[in-house]
């Protein structure tokens, strides 16, 4: 049984990213052509309460995913506050021209004229947004009513409450790593808060992204691109067979290393990925499975025994430079031992 198939291609997706069209410091076609360029084959623009259709940047080899970046606040004038929490959700729609707005509020649309929001195509309740996890589970549940998919974006960055997160219902997703906001403190790497999601029985998968705004200069160590990446694993190279795989978590989150195969035999497990330092299985235990490089050395494989109590299955990986891959958690009732 595969987790991660060999036979399948894997298409490199950068599915959080900021544009001119809010607060991105580049236009759409500037970002097509560095992410192109640097191996990337699926770009969502999500820019803040913008949705926008950026197909006529398709071509044979690359592909855009429609979404937006919606998000909530505390206060109901949306100020920003360096102190207070917050919540950030990216919905990719089904269909690539779907530009409708959810709950639209217009305190919140700060990047466009208000001409520019007359034309948006409003869906749901317009009632003033409510930082309550019944609020925001009804925009989650309004959302896929009306053709997306919806995304949970940097849990550390937006501080808020692992009891509150818990009870998010219809995420399909989380960031695993923002890069944006890994910069900032190295913290943004989510995968302890990811196995505490699974241990509570929340069937949800896991991603990375830049969430890029390219205000510094490429040769910057502030630099917000190229860092955290999501691997998607489609039938076809299609637009609906992408959001196929995103949707039954046929993908994986990666800061660098990439997964070639991970197969199960009965209750045994065997990796085969690029040259990391470290290979890991968690189960949901205090005690991952785990194999080791020798100092200065790497390793590309490992194969472990699943014990009979383990909860789920998750694969991670580290490299030399600390950066993690990690797929998505596997419950009991998927594989087959």
């Amino acid at each position: 049984m595969y987790l991660i198939s060999p036979f399948k291609k894997q298409y490199k997706a950068n599915l959080h990213c900021h544009s001119v069209f809010s607060d991105g410091k580049k236009t759409p076609h500037e970002l097509k052509e560095m992410y192109k360029a640097n191996g990337y084959s699926i770009l969502s623009i999500t820019d803040h309460e913008t949705p926008k259709n950026h197909s006529y940047l398709n071509d044979p080899d690359f592909l855009t995913i429609t979404g937006y970046e919606t998000y909530v606040r505390t206060n109901e004038e949306c100020r920003y506050d360096v102190y207070a929490k917050e919540i950030h959700i990216n919905l990719f729609a089904r269909d690539p021209e779907n530009e409708a707005i959810v709950c639209y509020n217009p305190k919140y649309c700060k990047y466009i004229s208000d001409e520019q929001k007359k034309e948006l195509k409003k869906v749901g309740s317009q009632e003033v947004r409510k930082y309550s996890v019944e609020y925001i589970n009804k925009l989650i549940q309004t959302a896929k009513e009306n053709g997306y998919i919806a995304a949970y974006n940097h849990p550390w960055w937006s501080m808020e409450d692992e009891a509150d997160i818990l009870k998010y219902e219809g995420f399909f997703s989380m960031e695993m790593c923002n890069y944006g906001s890994y910069l900032i403190g190295h913290l943004e790497y989510n995968a302890a808060l990811y196995d505490k999601m699974l241990l509570n029985g929340k069937r949800i998968f896991c991603h990375s992204a830049d969430d890029n705004h390219n205000a510094a200069p490429s040769d910057s160590l502030e630099f917000d691109s190229f860092g955290g990446f999501t691997m998607i694993m489609p039938e076809s190279f299609t637009y609906d067979s992408v959001i196929c795989a995103m949707e039954k978590g046929e993908m994986y989150s990666s800061m660098g290393p990439e997964f070639k195969e991970i197969s199960m035999t009965g209750n045994k497990i065997h990796i085969e990925c690029s040259d990391v330092a470290q290979i890991m299985v968690f189960t949901g235990s205090k005690a991952p499975k785990r194999k080791y490089a020798s100092f200065g050395e790497t390793i590309n494989s490992a194969d472990f025994e699943i014990d009979d109590r383990a909860k789920f299955v998750r694969v991670s990986v580290v490299d030399k430079y600390g950066k993690f891959a990690d797929t998505r958690g596997f419950f009991r009732d998927e594989l087959e031992f």
